[in-house]
């Protein structure tokens, strides 16, 4: 369990180490902390034209909007009730001028022109990916949104999932964020259960497991709703639990296993994920409400 004093360390590592939006999510959801502030956090990320930079996304440290960043916009956003929020429909208009083909490709070839971490390559004229398409037609699906983009991009992510076989794992990530909201619930079933094999596949089991850049149960299954939560037995999620519970540091934090290619993303990085742990934790009833 996480008891008080785990959280008290963790928001001792907010408070010295996480950006003001991490620490105003951190003080809504274990402090009590007002939900509007989450919100009015978010702003100075937005762009002109709806779509959100100024590195949102740790890894790009660009001030130019990208599609990725939006994926965190719009969880904020429904993290501070903020679903109807004029900024959700800003970012659709701007989703829906970078589709192509009914989807948004995974970066833009703008990110060349600000510093970003070496993974996040892109061609001259990038095509629609379901990376992040997939996450950010389940967001809007799970708001009841009704703007023109998500259409072409619902039917742009069912001919991706349709197609795929082998899915790389943060593919996993947005089809899974898709299969969730997806009106179609029958055929949301059915191609869970064409991909379950290969989804299981991309998944390290051992959560003591060395080496960068792995894929494990909760990643996949954050809250016990959903299709991830399907892929393991309950022995596998307490197991998961428990190692959850344990990779807390001593400094109150927890921390990402992938490539640190400049020392600001860091500590950025460490404030967003202590934040999304300790949802997993609680949401599975590992810290007391």
């Amino acid at each position: 369990m996480i008891d008080g004093g785990r959280l008290d360390r963790a928001e001792d590592f907010m408070r010295r180490n996480a950006r003001l939006i991490d620490r105003r999510r951190f003080a809504f959801h274990f402090r009590g902390g007002p939900a509007a502030a989450i919100a009015a956090a978010l702003r100075p990320y937005e762009n002109a034209d709806g779509g959100y930079g100024q590195a949102l996304e740790p890894d790009l440290r660009g001030e130019g909007s990208q599609p990725v960043p939006a994926q965190h916009a719009l969880e904020f956003l429904h993290e501070a009730g903020a679903d109807d929020d004029a900024a959700v429909t800003r970012l659709c208009d701007y989703l829906a001028t970078i589709s192509r083909g009914g989807g948004v490709p995974f970066v833009l070839p703008s990110v060349r022109e600000a510093p970003h971490a070496p993974w996040w390559q892109t061609p001259d004229d990038p095509p629609g990916g379901i990376v992040p398409t997939g996450t950010l037609a389940g967001q809007l699906h799970r708001i009841g949104s009704a703007h023109p983009w998500l259409g072409p991009a619902t039917e742009f992510c069912w001919a991706a999932i349709d197609a795929a076989d082998d899915p790389a794992p943060y593919e996993i990530y947005a089809i899974l964020a898709f299969l969730d909201q997806a009106p179609d619930r029958d055929r949301a079933e059915a191609a869970f259960e064409r991909l379950r094999k290969p989804m299981l596949q991309r998944v390290t089991l051992d959560p003591n497991a060395p080496g960068g850049d792995l894929h494990f149960p909760l990643d996949l299954a954050p809250a016990p709703d959903g299709f991830g939560r399907r892929l393991f037995s309950d022995e596998t999620i307490e197991e998961q639990l428990d190692a959850l519970v344990e990779a807390q540091r001593e400094d109150g934090g927890w921390t990402v296993d992938f490539l640190i290619w400049t020392p600001k993303t860091e500590p950025e990085w460490r404030g967003y994920v202590t934040v999304e742990r300790l949802k997993t934790l609680r949401a599975y009833g590992r810290l007391p409400r």
